[in-house]
């Protein structure tokens, strides 16, 4: 590119897309029901939830192995409601977590797309001001040049 043709700062705005907030608009596009799956998909995928699994079951089978007879709901070695439960919780959530992690898939494609479009308008920006810095540094030693020539005429 010639150093004198670079891209005047008006047309250079005039280019510029404003930067969209990608959170916010992922945010509106999901559904109520869409909602609900991304916040089951964060509570379920922490610790505290394999926490409250761990503590819940070893508190159901203490119960029923080392509790009085007369008080176990589900003695050993049936534990046919705690596996019907595990079995029907394992049943809801699976989906509910595929399709949380799908929305979240989206979600951090919708931003790599925003990131790769800052990108795009950061290297244009930079690239103008290259040429500029390219142009005016050509400025100054022409300016330089004629400066030496008057001194060295005096």
């Amino acid at each position: 590119m010639d150093m004198h043709s670079t891209i005047p700062l008006k047309d250079l705005k005039r280019k510029r897309k404003p930067v969209r907030n990608v959170n916010v608009e992922q945010k509106q596009k999901l559904s109520n029901l869409d909602k609900i799956a991304v916040n089951i998909t964060d509570k379920v995928g922490t610790m505290g939830f394999f926490v409250v699994i761990f503590v819940w079951t070893a508190l159901w089978l203490g119960w029923n192995t080392l509790a009085p007879v007369a008080l176990r709901f589900d003695p050993v070695p049936a534990f046919v409601m705690w596996l019907f439960l595990s079995n029907m919780i394992q049943i809801f959530l699976m989906p509910l977590i595929m399709i949380g992690q799908n929305l979240q898939s989206n979600h951090a494609e919708a931003r790599a797309e925003a990131d790769f479009e800052i990108n795009t308008k950061a290297e244009l920006e930079i690239e103008t001001i290259l040429q500029h810095l390219e142009n005016q540094n050509a400025m100054m030693i022409q300016i330089l040049e004629r400066l030496e020539k008057k001194a060295d005429i005096k």
